[in-house]
């Protein structure tokens, strides 16, 4: 199989995720470049925030036309997590690689975790968090997305239902505002490297997440978000395991 039809089949299962789910996709785009796509754990992180911004801000655009995105009362959220989200960007690129595939990894697998034991979805939505919950929740998502190159939706769409108490269908298309900023703003710094990345291989791999994110939003039209949740989960945890064992090997 060509690499760039594995490009092509990868870009469309994280474009899904990010659609159906809200985030996610992201936690796919990294092993996928550097194992199928034969990257090295710096450049498949700047790709990755590559990738993800694009996709998010196709899926943003599909839910807001929808009225799913809650843009004022995510601002203060979002704003707390860019500055975090450009340091962790930059304090990357002095990692070694096998420290970032290892805590991605272990990143991975907590993911896959609360996807899995998340029988019925996170509480429903409360009353709203103070705004300094609100920042450090924010903040924390930053540091998450600049440092490993994933956008956060895994922990962004529970952030955004527990702490500014918004019901589960809005945060999902408000997670993707969320992501397309923090992405952005990890990219920032790393722009310097972009010039390693394999654009040949980058370019249809964005495409086919671009249209699988239209396809996904779809799809949470019509399934279970649980559903969606459980079977991304588990192929979340044999990523994580894979990763874990090439590193430890």
């Amino acid at each position: 199989m060509t690499t760039i039809v594995l490009a092509l089949i990868a870009g469309a299962v994280v474009g899904l995720a990010l659609g159906g789910l809200g985030g996610g996709g992201s936690m796919l785009t990294v092993p996928a470049l550097i194992y199928l796509l034969g990257f090295s754990a710096k450049q498949a992180t700047t790709a990755s925030l590559i990738i993800v911004t694009i996709t998010s801000l196709t899926g943003l655009l599909a839910h807001a036309r929808a009225g799913r995105v809650r843009w004022r009362t995510a601002l203060p959220f979002t704003l707390a997590g860019l500055p975090f989200a450009a340091l962790a960007g930059l304090a990357s690129s002095a990692v070694p690689g096998a420290v970032l595939t290892a805590a991605f990894a272990l990143l991975a697998g907590f993911a896959a975790w609360r996807m899995i034991a998340r029988r019925r979805g996170p509480a429903g939505p409360g009353a709203p968090a103070g705004i300094g919950r609100t920042a450090a929740s924010g903040a924390g998502l930053g540091l998450v997305t600049g440092f490993l190159g994933v956008g956060g939706g895994f922990l962004a769409v529970p952030a955004l239902v527990s702490v500014l108490a918004l019901p589960m269908t809005e945060a999902i298309g408000t997670s993707l505002l969320v992501i397309t900023a923090n992405s952005t703003a990890a990219l920032i710094p790393r722009l310097g490297s972009a010039a390693s990345i394999d654009w040949a291989v980058v370019g249809p791999f964005t495409a086919a997440a671009v249209l699988g994110a239209w396809d996904g939003k779809r799809l949470a039209d019509k399934l279970s978000g649980v559903a969606l949740q459980r079977i991304f989960a588990v192929a979340l945890l044999v990523v994580a395991a894979l990763m874990l064992v090439s590193v430890l090997a």
